[in-house]
């Protein structure tokens, strides 16, 4: 990040002095298209759409030299097969049945990828029909089960991840993902996980793309204040059911901002796409905000057994991650291994730009505002090092002597 960019970043940050960015998106009468890599920098990404919270479209240019490209797909566009059983065709992957609906979701089985493509051919042979449904290969986690060179390159604008950068360092998981699927396989209305930032590139086929900025999904709201399954069935037109008028729809590809909820439909062809979640600075408040929501959620499930159930607030750190997939005690082990990283590239003489995350965009304060919060008081911190309290004090430090520079 250069200096420049670094200074905005700041400026915008203390702006909101501890708030959250507004909810409230400006009314988009298109999507940005951005067509020329050599003319579109990191500072243009990040000023105009990351820190604004706004979708845009790349064109095919940013990633014609990426291997997938030319090897997953035959001359005709279509997914090539052959190349796919050759290379991964004992690797077994997650399949959902986008014909069942399994509370808010579709239920998944896990086969090798060789008979999740050989029923891929028999379907398209039934004219994109089968007896066993409308299968989707989603969520697979190539990233951590193969290298991935050779396969992408990783978009400089994407760069800074710092949800993947935990999940590597723990060697545990990871937030990158294929999907693969016939025309008509689709993914139920959602907002993305923890509330992160979401990027999808399509090696073949085309999607589309139902999205609805932060807020206008309290429109879709039904009597019982229930969001819904698909937000393109009929049933959203029944005033008895869903009281508030839907938003319009708008249909965009590619970079999704934080907290933006929306379906996915593979529409027209057979589609393979690489999708990546991430998190930094620019939406690390949102990410907060969306686990404190989280635990306020379960605290009041279970309200009525506050005052009988020993270590309650425990329970509800326990009942919150294996919901969410994270608590307040995660979070901050989070926030902890990012910020090390930092502090130990600045100790070593690199300059803030050159520390990506090492500015002021969001760390600190987030990690003060964790510290301070009264459910994380409650977490047993006796073992943690460095202590929290400290931890936040090098932040400080380190961003002090920052902005001296």
């Amino acid at each position: 990040m250069d200096r420049e960019t670094r200074v905005f970043a700041e400026s915008h940050f203390r702006g909101f002095e501890g708030r959250l960015p507004s909810r409230v998106c400006p009314k988009l009468d298109r999507v940005d298209f951005i067509e020329k890599p050599d003319s579109f920098s990191y500072a243009d990404f990040f000023k105009g759409y990351l820190l604004p919270n706004l979708p845009c479209v790349f064109s095919s240019a940013f990633t014609e030299d990426w291997g997938s490209r030319r090897l997953w797909v035959t001359p005709s566009g279509k997914p090539n097969f052959d190349y796919l059983l050759q290379n991964y065709g004992d690797v077994v992957v997650p399949v959902a049945n986008c014909g069942v609906r399994e509370y808010n979701s579709n239920p998944k089985e896990h086969m090798p990828l060789r008979d999740y493509i050989s029923y891929w051919k028999e379907y398209i042979q039934g004219n994109y029909s089968s007896s066993r449904g409308c299968l989707y290969l989603k969520d697979w986690h190539l990233c951590r089960d193969f290298s991935a060179e050779g396969v992408f390159t990783l978009p400089i604008y994407f760069s800074s991840d710092w949800l993947n950068e935990y999940w590597d360092a723990l060697d545990v998981d990871d937030y990158r993902f294929v999907y693969m699927g016939p025309t008509g396989t689709w993914s139920p209305f959602h907002a993305d996980i923890f509330r992160s930032f979401s990027w999808s590139v399509n090696i073949c086929g085309r999607k589309k793309w139902f999205f609805f900025p932060p807020g206008q999904e309290e429109a879709l709201r039904d009597c019982h204040g229930g969001l819904p399954y698909d937000v393109t069935s009929p049933t959203l037109l029944d005033s008895r059911l869903h009281p508030i008028s839907s938003p319009c729809l708008q249909h965009l590809p590619e970079c999704v901002p934080t907290e933006w909820a929306g379906r996915a439909w593979v529409w027209d062809g057979d589609t393979i796409s690489i999708n990546h979640n991430w998190v930094n600075g620019c939406n690390l408040a949102n990410m907060w905000h969306f686990l404190q929501q989280e635990l306020s959620a379960v605290q009041q499930e279970v309200i009525e057994w506050r005052d009988t159930m020993p270590d309650w607030h425990h329970h509800c750190q326990v009942i919150m991650k294996s919901c969410s997939g994270i608590n307040f005690e995660e979070f901050y082990h989070f926030l902890k291994i990012i910020a090390e990283r930092r502090l130990l590239l600045l100790a070593k003489g690199m300059s803030p730009g050159q520390v990506e995350g090492g500015e002021d965009t969001g760390l600190g304060p987030q990690q003060a505002s964790v510290v301070v919060h009264p459910d994380f008081q409650r977490v047993d911190t006796s073992t943690f090092s460095p202590r929290p309290e400290a931890l936040l004090r090098q932040l400080e430090e380190a961003v002090a002597a920052t902005t001296c520079l």
